[in-house]
């Protein structure tokens, strides 16, 4: 019990005290007080000669796609119903029942597409291609599906033979 009260003492001794602490900092700050000097100092001041900003203007591009490396399927179709075809197509569903597909473009249409269904013969199956928009070129097709894959995933481009 001795021995336990003893090393109580001893540890409880070894502390630092609060107040040894304040003294320390009171002391740096004292120190530090002392060392700073005021510095002034004078510059001549130049005279700088004034110059005209003429300002830059920029003209706002829009960044041009490359569309080249689009996907295009070649498929000898034919014209079901709905606006002409044109040679490419924005294709958004293929189905095998004709009435499906024509509800689907009606759907497209009330949209505002120019859609249409197109039949295509694929290893002696009957597909019914709904295409939503055609166009006569492949880079503009290709920009209308970027578009229209969001609203439609697995859109892609028919090439008509």
């Amino acid at each position: 019990m001795c021995a336990a009260v003893c090393a109580v003492f001893m540890m409880s001794s070894c502390r630092s005290k609060e107040s040894a602490y304040k003294k320390a900092y009171e002391k740096a700050k004292a120190q530090q007080a002392e060392n700073v000097t005021p510095v002034t100092t004078t510059t001549p001041v130049q005279q700088v000669p004034t110059q005209t900003v003429t300002p830059v203007t920029t003209v706002p591009t829009t960044p041009v796609a490359d569309y080249s490396n689009v996907a295009v399927r070649n498929e000898s179709v034919s014209h079901v119903e709905g606006s002409p075809l044109k040679q490419y197509g924005v294709v958004v569903a293929s189905v095998t029942i004709k009435s499906n597909g024509v509800a689907l473009m009606q759907k497209l249409a009330g949209q505002g597409y120019n859609s249409c269904v197109a039949q295509a013969q694929v290893n002696g199956q009957t597909f019914y291609r709904v295409v939503a928009c055609s166009y006569d070129t492949k880079s503009d097709a290709a920009q209308k599906r970027a578009q229209l894959e969001g609203q439609y995933p697995g859109a892609w481009l028919l090439y008509k033979k």
